[in-house]
């Protein structure tokens, strides 16, 4: 008879971590699905079962990043900060937290994308998720009443994506700090004017 104390880990659930851990560390081309069959202790036919292809693999993984961020985005914003304009900058306290994580290796996004030449997976779910984090900053200028939402939204994107390549590159997780105070000196200048 089964621990009922211990909870039955799906074959699912362990191909989704061992890609997250393997695509994430290693790259999405440089694993092969064998790499994450024996980490994740399933069967071949698991993950053909499960997700058809390599490819619907790699969408999983990518969205499973997706979601991770973004409900730590809105967890952590709606927690911390009162205004949709504290929010524009918290958004970049929030990003730093994983900036600290022992394998922070940058954006998910942007190494698959480096690696893909034509994966429709990888451009879809990169698509997905840059939307989702322009839609994050200009929803929140226009809730702040920035005067000029649209061009204050692109900028602290610019911002983002710059912080997140310098904290890996440089090996420096206090660029949040440097990001979160360019980005306040940016949205406190978007209201002056």
């Amino acid at each position: 008879m089964a621990d009922e104390g211990k909870t039955r880990v799906s074959a699912r659930e362990r191909l989704l971590t061992a890609a997250d851990e393997l695509f994430y560390a290693e790259g999405v081309n440089s694993v092969g699905i064998d790499q994450v069959i024996k980490r994740a202790g399933v069967a071949k036919a698991s993950l053909y079962n499960t997700f058809g292809s390599k490819e619907e693999l790699v969408r999983a993984y990518l969205r499973g990043r997706h979601s991770k961020t973004r409900e730590r985005m809105a967890r952590e914003l709606e927690a911390r900060y009162r205004t949709p304009r504290e929010r524009l900058v918290g958004i970049f306290e929030v990003q730093g937290q994983v900036f600290v994580e022992p394998d922070f290796r940058g954006c998910a996004f942007m190494c698959a994308s480096a690696e893909s030449d034509t994966s429709e997976a990888v451009e879809k779910t990169t698509e997905e998720y840059r939307i989702w984090i322009h839609s994050l900053f200009l929803d929140l200028a226009y809730a702040a009443g920035a005067p000029e939402p649209e061009t204050l939204a692109k900028q602290l994107v610019v911002i983002y994506d710059g912080a997140g390549i310098s904290a890996w590159l440089d090996h420096d997780p206090g660029v949040s700090k440097a990001s979160a105070g360019v980005a306040k000196a940016l949205v406190d200048a978007a209201f002056a004017s």
